[in-house]
């Protein structure tokens, strides 16, 4: 049987749904399940998460917009109506990843990741980050980190994402994949 992965994700101008794409294509690539899902219904293709989602799957990937160093307000108001699942433990020793995506270089993606965190720590899940292995992660001069893809998006959150934030966001995908697996 395989992997699920559950990959969700809150977008506002499409940088963090593309990331996310790239993240459940290489899970899809390792033979793993992709599950996208969305915090808020936007379009007819999405699907929104549920607490089952997340009790029956092997892994996660999280990503938001940053609000200023923070996770949108979407996320972090379904995070809080999760304390029945903290309370029974059902998300411990699952491994996560979080990502990101901001307006500028130093639009406050590393303290969102951070911030994308807490929840999945406090839930028992254990946190994978972006290992230097990533030859892209040394050579990029856009997103990613050591936490966490991230992406760049330019003032007007236009920007594409860029060869080195896709292959990070693929290594993400493979990380986890590769980790749930050993887990499992």
């Amino acid at each position: 049987m395989s992997e699920t992965i559950v990959v969700l994700y809150h977008s506002s101008h499409g940088s963090v749904e593309a990331m996310a794409h790239e993240i459940a294509e290489s899970i899809e690539q390792q033979g793993a399940t992709a599950l996208l899902r969305t915090f808020v219904a936007k379009n007819p293709h999405d699907i929104v998460i549920t607490k089952d989602d997340l009790i029956n799957c092997d892994g996660l990937a999280f990503g938001t917009p940053t609000r200023f160093g923070m996770m949108a307000s979407q996320a972090k108001s379904f995070w809080e109506t999760t304390s029945d699942l903290w309370l029974k433990g059902q998300l411990i020793d699952k491994p996560a990843c979080v990502f990101s995506s901001s307006s500028s270089m130093h639009g406050g993606n590393e303290a969102t990741l951070l911030n994308l965190s807490l929840p999945l720590l406090h839930h028992g899940m254990m946190l994978l980050g972006v290992p230097y292995d990533v030859p892209e992660l040394l050579a990029t001069q856009t997103g990613g980190t050591p936490y966490g893809a991230t992406h760049v998006a330019g003032s007007a959150n236009s920007a594409q994402l860029s060869k080195d934030e896709i292959k990070i966001c693929q290594s993400v995908g493979k990380r986890l994949t590769h980790i749930a697996r050993k887990l499992k």
